[in-house]
């Protein structure tokens, strides 16, 4: 039996576990980098041990130091959640040589499936349907590219050996598959240790639909319904929920999933991911070993905890329940809270104040204080809701984004927001290309309302006994790159906040540690803030924004930009490779270096074209805004 259970993650997922694994009267281990000490999963197990520094190479993904690190507290199984371990045959084998129980499918199931080229050919020798294309073991360009030319455009290029959106690209014409097909084998080769691809024809208007299947060591396997994953950025899902077929469709795809999973002998909790066209047609795509990260969308519809049945299931015990037994009750809906902007770029930073909505679930692993560094995915917390129809539920998750608070990071709250008040999403019409399609997003900007409610913040310290007449104060905020003078006085009891064009006239109800409660115009409202230094970070009515108190600060400088032909980091992280040297004549848009942050390869154009001056070396780690190339510009080499 499992009496000792140490988790091979972190963040919420690592909590989850936790959670499950406490119910069941277990002992709970954590593991931690020097990034994640003090976190709160390393707060919440009964014990926590460090294997390594901050890089996951050297920590979560080092299958030594963990087996060691379980050895040393006597645990007898190892949960791998998800990402990291969790889908490495070679682990879950070495789990098993150090006496230990691997929470997951057996070695062979993870191989079977692991290689996405191979998992397809199985799939289509066991009779599950499956998108055409290209899945040969002939990896040369030639070969790809007669694939290629064979299936068509558009087309997906896909590593063989790993999934979760890292490469992948898209192919819209056969002119553009050589840099395509060199960006993913480079991508697949740094993510996976292979660059081998397989080619897959691009279903138009298709919908991302996945069944969840449940294994266990009895010959039992059923499926629990299925989740629509469609809303994707960067290959990557966004929004979840559960459930979006028929009856009819759900059986077929269900039969589809579980034949899926028995043609590889698979045990424990899997997903195996279909694309569902306009017609009714799905297709195979491939099958996640492992817990995923929407696992509570089908908690929540179907009352069942997934992971204690892995917990179950792992330690021998038969599945309690048969097909016939799965109950959808209602529809539940899943929003992944990142540290990104509103373009899809990873932010680091300090949270300033974390508090969870209220009213529905929320998975996170986060804490005020805490960190955020480039070492890992970008996901904070994830938000789900639960109701009897998919309007009332859209209705609650909406809310829960609008109550939850989270200062000091960048996130894509808003982006969410959006998705979820969009008409498309709302009638239930989007495909895996839908998010893509959408407009750019225009700059941010901040409300008077917002600028006011941090002046008072600023100006207002509870001084009642000072004549109002003595309380005026000229100031400079700064917010979303912009500079605004305003001016407060005092007023009757409260503050006239003035602006260009605008005036605000508040007064402060209650004050108390990140929370204020101010009236204006006779109506009470709440915000949430906390603060820095100068810095401000403030949210009312489900609105944030961070806020520079410039009042006594020296004029800002200028930041050399394009025009001086610096390249800068967007995020901390490192440097993969570099395709330029000093002396070297670029043009603009020439791609000069990939950088690698938080599970993302970007890559950075020269901004103007020129001679380069100096370009970061590959695989330095280099800091949110620092100087990756320098340019000489085309005007001054002239």
């Amino acid at each position: 039996m499992i009496r000792t259970l140490l988790i091979a993650n972190r963040g919420e997922i690592a909590c989850r576990v936790i959670r499950a694994a406490r119910a069941r009267g277990l002992r709970t281990v954590a593991v931690f980098s020097d990034a994640d000490a003090g976190t709160p999963h390393t707060q919440q197990a009964d014990l926590a041990l460090r294997i390594g520094p901050a890089p996951a190479a050297q920590s979560y993904l080092d299958a030594g130091a963990i087996i060691a690190a379980a050895q040393a507290c006597g645990a007898d199984a190892v949960h791998p959640g998800y990402g990291f371990l969790s889908e490495n045959a070679d682990f879950a084998e070495a789990c098993a040589a150090a006496g230990l129980i691997f929470v997951g499918p057996p070695p062979q199931a993870i191989r079977a499936m692991g290689d996405k080229a191979a998992a397809k050919r199985r799939m289509i020798a066991a009779g599950v349907p499956c998108v055409p294309g290209y899945e040969g073991t002939v990896q040369s360009d030639a070969a790809l590219a007669e694939a290629a030319a064979r299936i068509g455009t558009p087309l997906m290029l896909k590593a063989a050996a790993g999934g979760g959106g890292r490469g992948m690209r898209r192919v819209a014409a056969i002119d553009d598959l050589p840099q395509a097909l060199a960006e993913a084998q480079a991508e697949a080769l740094a993510a996976f240790g292979s660059a081998d691809m397989l080619i897959e024809r691009i279903i138009p208007a298709a919908r991302h639909v996945e069944i969840q299947v449940l294994a266990d060591t009895h010959g039992a396997c059923v499926h629990l319904g299925e989740r629509d994953c469609s809303v994707q950025r960067r290959h990557q899902k966004l929004i979840e929920e559960s459930p979006v077929l028929d009856s009819a469709t759900r059986a077929r795809m269900g039969e589809a999933a579980v034949h899926a999973a028995q043609a590889v002998g698979y045990v424990g909790a899997g997903t195996v991911e279909f694309l569902l066209d306009e017609a009714g047609n799905f297709y195979f795509l491939e099958m996640n070993t492992r817990l995923q990260v929407e696992h509570p969308v089908t908690e929540v519809v179907t009352g069942v905890d997934l992971v204690d049945l892995q917990l179950a299931v792992a330690d021998g015990e038969p599945l309690p329940f048969m097909l016939a037994d799965i109950v959808l009750r209602g529809h539940a809906i899943e929003a992944r809270l990142y540290a990104e902007d509103a373009n899809f770029v990873p932010q680091t930073g300090r949270i300033a104040l974390w508090r969870p909505a209220s009213g529905v679930r929320v998975d996170h692993g986060i804490a005020t204080g805490q960190e955020i560094t480039p070492h890992y995915d970008a996901m904070l917390a994830k938000l789900i809701a639960h109701a009897p129809t998919r309007s009332a539920a859209i209705a609650k998750l909406r809310r829960a984004l609008d109550e939850t608070v989270l200062l000091g990071l960048v996130t894509n709250r808003d982006t969410l927001r959006d998705i979820l008040d969009s008409l498309a999403f709302r009638d239930g019409a989007v495909t895996t290309d839908w998010l893509d399609a959408q407009p750019a997003v225009p700059p941010p900007t901040v409300s008077p309302d917002l600028l006011a409610l941090a002046a008072l913040l600023l100006v207002d310290h509870g001084n009642r006994w000072q004549p109002a007449r003595w309380l005026a104060h000229p100031l400079a905020l700064r917010a979303a790159d912009t500079s605004h003078r305003l001016h407060a006085a005092a007023e009757d009891g409260g503050w006239r906040i003035e602006g260009d064009g605008w005036t605000r006239r508040l007064r402060t109800l209650s004050r108390e540690p990140g929370r204020i409660v101010v009236i204006e115009d006779n109506a009470e409202r709440s915000a949430a803030y906390a603060q820095d230094g100068d810095v401000l970070h403030v949210q009312c009515d489900g609105v944030a924004a961070t806020v520079v108190d410039a009042t006594y600060a020296p004029p800002a400088r200028e930041e050399p930009g394009a025009a001086d032909g610096m390249l800068r980091a967007p995020i901390a992280g490192t440097v993969r490779s570099v395709a330029a040297a000093p002396g070297d004549a670029v043009a603009q848009g020439d791609v000069l270096a990939v950088l690698e942050a938080m599970k993302m390869r970007m890559p950075l154009a020269a901004p103007v074209a020129g001679i380069v001056d100096s370009i970061a070396a590959e695989g330095e780690t280099v800091a949110a805004r620092a100087v990756v190339v320098r340019l000489r510009i085309a005007e001054e080499t002239a």
